[in-house]
């Protein structure tokens, strides 16, 4: 481990400890019934994609891919709202080939997501500031031209706090690599896992928990596969 990664790890531990009480969240159940699943041969059946439609442009779900190719902003909603103990898993892959919008940059979600002023979620054409009065959490990996990865929660009053920030190389992305996400929301916790290890754990003092799931990116190209919702018990 690189003494740069060393310290961020260091520094998160004590700002997730002292303001979210990160330390607290040791447990997090096992995976149990599947909830939901989707293998994207069927199409965008369980999926609402928001996106200004454009040349060059298109969300589809075949041959076992959700592919998201897009020059502008796109968030692609999982139509079942979830709630309680949850754990939602995913492939996904940044392809970098010399296409028009292949870009090493924002493989970001969105969990636990309403809207306060609105019971129908799916209003907006994908612009990322459009959803900022929203009550949800927020990964973004590789934001920024990948020079960042944050989480945050969105408190539905316009406020989008920062709950934690990774610069260091370790955490950003790869071209072409398949990152295995998963993520959890466990007894007022929520954790996000890549390949394995924690990136992000908070304790909500507030917790979300209900919402919906979705897929978000900027001017980028992805595959995804092997989506499934989990009940955690």
């Amino acid at each position: 481990m690189s003494a740069y990664r060393a310290a961020a790890l260091a520094t998160l531990a004590i700002v997730l400890s002292g303001a979210a009480q990160a330390q607290e969240c040791s447990s997090w159940g096992k995976p149990g019934a599947l909830l939901y699943a989707d293998g994207f041969d069927g199409g965008l059946s369980q999926w609402v994609p928001e996106y200004r439609a454009a040349a060059g442009s298109s969300i589809a779900a075949r041959q076992g891919k959700l592919t998201v190719d897009v020059a502008g902003d796109a968030t692609v909603w999982f139509k079942p709202s979830l709630s309680g103990d949850v754990q939602i898993s995913y492939r996904r892959k940044m392809l970098m080939a010399g296409g028009a919008n292949d870009r090493l940059s924002d493989l970001n979600q969105f969990w636990m997501a309403s809207d306060p002023r609105n019971a129908n979620l799916f209003t907006r054409d994908g612009t990322f500031a459009q959803y900022d009065a929203l009550s949800l959490y927020y990964m973004g990996m590789g934001g920024n031209s990948n020079t960042t990865t944050r989480f945050r929660k969105y408190d539905g009053k316009g406020q989008r706090v920062l709950l934690g920030d990774l610069a260091d190389s370790d955490y950003l992305l790869l071209p072409n690599r398949e990152y295995q996400i998963e993520i959890a929301v466990y007894r007022g916790c929520t954790r996000i896992l890549v390949d394995g290890e924690a990136y992000f754990t908070y304790r909500d003092p507030e917790p979300l928990r209900s919402g919906h799931f979705g897929f978000r990116t900027t001017h980028s190209r992805q595959e995804i596969t092997d989506f499934k919702v989990q009940r955690l018990e």
